[in-house]
């Protein structure tokens, strides 16, 4: 079963339509001027003014330095019109994420990254789960998944995907397997679902999963599509439809995610379910951000 996150953001949006609407804006900080982030920012933008939300982006330079750009956060942040602070990752190299993060109150800090609201979740005190976590709880509950009968694989276990999900479903799940990329992972042969937050293309194949496995994939890398031969006029389809990577012939790049959908059809076991890049968590990623947001926002 291809899991259509557009779809199950949509019916989320849906939902939050039905709830008094946040009157406090809410802000989207960018630094520096990476094309996917300011892409990023946009769509938010654009579910934003489908919801009737005033999004605000914030567009500040990283040669303001650590604790300039720390101070501007702060400034957004503290305004009494705001509802809510999101910082747009990743940011330049020189730049302490943290540091930036961290001045984010817990009350506004949607995405929970910021050390009050991150620890506050690891205590099981925050009112709102980080959207990665509610993604694969939003996931396993329209695929049917019980924790306690379910053994799990993380794979990738950074700050802002695996990390929060493997502490989360720590008690949940049957059994929890954290590995990353450099990990023996002829191990997730034994899981009914795997979380993929690597950001390697390509790098769980499936041959590497037993019959009946879900995979839910956050996995999302663009690179350069290699020229087209003759044989490649018509791509073939795997057997979940047109395919996890998707080429965009105008500007000739390729998305995919952590999952190998580029072998052919006969090449994979039968999956229970499996989330698409792109169109599977991102969406639903989107959908659980305005969800906190109304969330952080409620009676205020």
């Amino acid at each position: 079963m291809i899991i259509n996150g557009k779809q199950i953001a949509s019916e989320i949006l849906e939902e939050l339509k039905k709830r008094p609407k946040p009157e406090k804006f809410f802000a989207g900080v960018l630094i520096g001027d990476d094309p996917a982030s300011e892409s990023f920012q946009k769509l938010k933008q654009k579910t934003a003014a489908e919801l009737g939300i005033d999004y605000r982006i914030y567009r500040l330079s990283p040669e303001l330095g650590n604790d300039g750009l720390r101070k501007e956060v702060g400034r957004i942040s503290a305004q009494k019109t705001c509802g809510g602070v999101i910082v747009q990752l990743p940011l330049p190299e020189q730049i302490n994420k943290h540091y930036i993060l961290n001045v984010i109150p817990r009350e506004k800090d949607v995405d929970v990254l910021g050390e009050r609201a991150l620890g506050a979740f690891y205590a099981g005190r925050n009112p709102v789960l980080p959207p990665a976590v509610g993604t694969v709880d939003t996931v396993c509950r329209v695929s049917g998944i019980k924790y306690q009968d379910t053994k799990i694989a993380v794979v990738g276990l950074g700050f802002l995907i695996g990390k929060p999900i493997a502490t989360w479903l720590m008690g949940k799940a049957k059994e929890i397997m954290l590995l990353d990329k450099f990990s023996d992972l002829s191990v997730i042969k034994n899981a009914d679902v795997v979380i993929l937050g690597t950001g390697q293309a390509g790098l769980i194949k499936p041959e590497m999963l037993k019959d009946g496995v879900g995979v839910i994939d956050f996995g999302y890398t663009v690179a350069q599509a290699p020229p087209r031969t003759n044989a490649d006029e018509t791509p073939h389809q795997n057997k979940f439809g047109a395919g996890q990577a998707q080429i965009n012939a105008d500007k000739k790049i390729i998305i995919s995610g952590d999952f190998d959908t580029q072998l052919p059809a006969t090449s994979y076991q039968l999956l229970n379910f499996y989330t698409p890049t792109p169109g599977g968590t991102g969406p639903i990623l989107v959908a659980k951000l305005f969800e906190n947001f109304y969330e952080l926002n409620e009676g205020k």
